[in-house]
């Protein structure tokens, strides 16, 4: 059986050629204009997000800063060391002679001048000594007048030849046999007196009488290792501190100039000023294990606010730096180069910054002494760096108005800006 024809194909499905190509183009037309409206937006958005903020003249807005002067002022420069009060003399004091503490005649801490007395040893042993030194010599001295008489006598006899040479010569060696033993006597007296003196101990220097180490009642003893009390004297006092090996040269050169070299004794917390003195010793060798020399200060410590024992920091003043540009320490920066690349912003007169390379002779309590690159008068900033670059436009105001406008604390806006930071200046923009 054959199989019916399909039936036709209507004419309003059936596709024609010019149909088809007339889809195409209006499909390629649209992909034209979508293109089109999407580089349009995309150039016009990256217009706007680079059109500046001040409007036409395409200039950043000044930044707030902190600006300073450079001074012109006499600096001191000083070398720091770590020192230890040391009395300027220390005495144990100790018995010379054994017997019992009868009397202790001072109070612990007490200032004692020389010659006060300070114990007294049981004398009546020493005085029964002396008493039968003093007996030995008199008989002694009996003894001699009368052989002195006899040999006077003999003498006398001897020149009418009543008595022989020899009898005149055993007298006359008897006189001065007699005479020996009086001059020994006498030394046995003085003796007997000295020892004597020692039972009443006194204060050989002038200080400060420390703890009692004997008490009234015991025996004691001149080979006694512990002594009855230590003295120390407070005024004047020294100091010993050490620096290193570098700084002796400087230090000798400037003695040369000046030799009464004026040191400052500091207190730990680097701020409250203990006293002044003078240098009066530089030791005679370097320390070779830790490559430093020491020194010796004088000071008189008359409010007594050195103490032996008592850790400081020494400042040796070297010399002062006459006429020298300084600025506050925050106006110091430090590149990415090390701490060696320090630098500054100066302020132009056009209300921009310059960066100026600096070389920083030391900082001092919160001051910088800078040898090359700025001049006093000059114009720096001292806070708001962290935004500035070379050519920046800045806008000068005081310290709390500039830290409102960068929306930080004054304190947090400064820190890392006191020369130990690591920032530099940021790259121009191409």
């Amino acid at each position: 059986m054959n199989d019916p024809d399909p039936p036709p194909i209507s004419p309003a499905i059936t596709p024609r050629p010019s149909s088809i190509k007339f889809w195409l183009g209006f499909l390629w037309v649209c992909g034209l204009l979508a293109a089109g409206g999407y580089g349009w937006f995309y150039t016009h958005r990256a217009t706007a997000d680079t059109k500046p903020a001040s409007g036409a003249r395409g200039e950043m807005p000044p930044v707030p800063v902190v600006a300073g002067v450079v001074v012109e002022k006499d600096v001191p420069l000083y070398l720091d060391g770590l020192g230890t009060v040391q009395a300027f003399n220390t005495v144990t004091v100790r018995a010379r002679v054994d017997g019992q503490v009868v009397k202790v005649a001072f109070k612990e801490g007490q200032d004692v001048q020389v010659n006060d007395e300070l114990v007294s040893i049981d004398p009546d042993p020493y005085r029964a000594v002396l008493a039968q030194a003093l007996a030995k010599q008199g008989q002694d001295e009996a003894l001699l007048s009368n052989a002195q008489t006899d040999s006077k006598r003999y003498a006398d006899l001897l020149a009418k030849e009543g008595v022989t040479q020899q009898v005149y010569e055993t007298q006359k060696a008897l006189v001065n046999q007699l005479a020996a033993a009086v001059k020994a006597d006498q030394a046995t007296v003085d003796s007997a007196k000295v020892q004597l003196a020692y039972t009443t101990i006194r204060s050989p220097i002038a200080g400060r009488t420390g703890i009692r180490l004997v008490d009234q009642g015991n025996i004691v003893h001149a080979a006694d290792a512990t002594g009855l009390v230590v003295i120390t004297q407070l005024q004047p006092i020294s100091v010993i501190f050490t620096l290193r090996e570098q700084t002796l040269g400087k230090i000798q050169k400037q003695q040369l100039a000046t030799p009464d070299l004026t040191v400052l004794a500091i207190g730990r917390d680097n701020i409250e000023g203990l006293g002044e003195g003078k240098l009066a010793v530089i030791d005679n060798q370097i320390d070779i294990t830790t490559g430093t020399i020491k020194l010796k200060a004088t000071f008189p410590n008359a409010d007594l606010r050195l103490w032996p024992g008592q850790f400081v920091n020494a400042r040796l003043l070297l010399s002062v730096r006459k006429a020298s540009a300084v600025v506050p320490a925050s106006v110091v920066q430090r590149g990415p180069e090390g701490p060696l690349a320090a630098f500054a912003f100066v302020i132009n007169d056009e209300q921009t910054v310059d960066v100026r390379a600096v070389k920083v002779a030391q900082i001092e309590q919160g001051e910088a002494l800078i040898e090359e690159g700025l001049r006093p008068g000059e114009r720096v900033v001292v806070d708001g760096q962290y935004k500035l670059q070379k050519g920046s436009r800045v806008k000068i105001a005081d310290a709390p108005a500039a830290a409102a406008e960068r929306g930080a604390h004054p304190s947090k806006a400064a820190a890392g800006s006191d020369g130990s930071g690591t920032r530099g200046p940021k790259p121009a923009k191409p």
